[in-house]
């Protein structure tokens, strides 16, 4: 099938689209990665959680919704190339896109690729749980990474998609934890911390950790999507795990 394996939204004809599926949609960014990882880093990074999930539950019935490429970036604006659209634009886009969604589609649940649209995602699906609605998140975060365009995302960029990597550029930026940074980097944003925009150290990044990485956030994310419940913020936990209070940030990249 040259159009597509049976699982993307954007390459189905109508007629294939069965009512009541499961639709899973990435939620990326356009922003900095440092001088060597391109803009939609965490778009190609979520897009590719999501289908990897997709392809996972083929026995069922899901598909992947086209990436929304634009996210609340704020932190990232000064440096050229990044478009953030905020958080309430964000939180809007969230909720106009389940109310369509819900007129034909089951269930959905959003694939997070970027931290700063963590705020937009708590607050939207908030209110659509509260208008009676079927939807969900989760992250893509790396437990234990460095916070930005370091090894973890360089990894998982060599892995998904070596070709746009300009390796011979990665560096290291600030590698302090992320809880450390965090509060310059709120008040100033991401340049104010690190001039290259990298929040971590970038040099050492493999496809094979790359690779490891990949299918460990598929897995979660099949776990997640199939045993999983949300908490009070709507977001995918294990079914064991303590509820998260809302408006917490997910381990993932700034």
């Amino acid at each position: 099938m040259p159009w597509g394996d049976g699982t993307e939204l954007a390459r189905s004809a109508w007629p294939e689209v069965v009512e009541g599926a499961l639709v899973l949609v990435p939620v990326g960014s356009t922003e900095q990665h440092g001088p060597h990882l391109p803009l939609h880093t965490d778009s190609v990074i979520a897009e590719a959680v999501a289908r990897g999930t997709a392809r996972r539950l083929s026995a069922r019935t899901v598909l992947t919704a086209p990436c929304i490429a634009y996210g609340a970036s704020g932190e990232h604006a000064g440096f050229p190339g990044t478009v953030s659209i905020g958080l309430e634009a964000l939180r809007f886009v969230l909720v106009e896109t389940v109310r369509s969604l819900s007129l034909w589609a089951g269930r959905t649940v959003f694939v997070n690729g970027h931290g700063g649209n963590v705020v937009a995602l708590d607050t939207a699906l908030a209110q659509l749980r509260d208008e009676g609605h079927d939807v969900a998140w989760l992250g893509c975060g790396t437990p234990g990474g460095d916070a930005h365009a370091g090894r973890s995302e360089t990894s998982l960029m060599l892995h998904l998609a070596p070709e746009q990597v300009r390796l011979s550029a990665a560096a290291a930026g600030d590698t302090r934890p992320l809880e450390v940074l965090l509060p310059r980097l709120m008040a100033h944003g991401v340049r104010a911390v690190s001039p290259s925009g990298v929040l971590g150290d970038s040099t050492g990044a493999t496809a094979e950790q790359g690779r490891a990485l990949f299918e460990a956030m598929v897995s979660t994310a099949v776990r997640l999507v199939t045993s999983g419940r949300a908490d009070a913020r709507g977001r995918l936990v294990d079914a064991g795990d303590t509820p998260h209070p809302a408006g917490g940030r997910e381990p993932a990249r700034p």
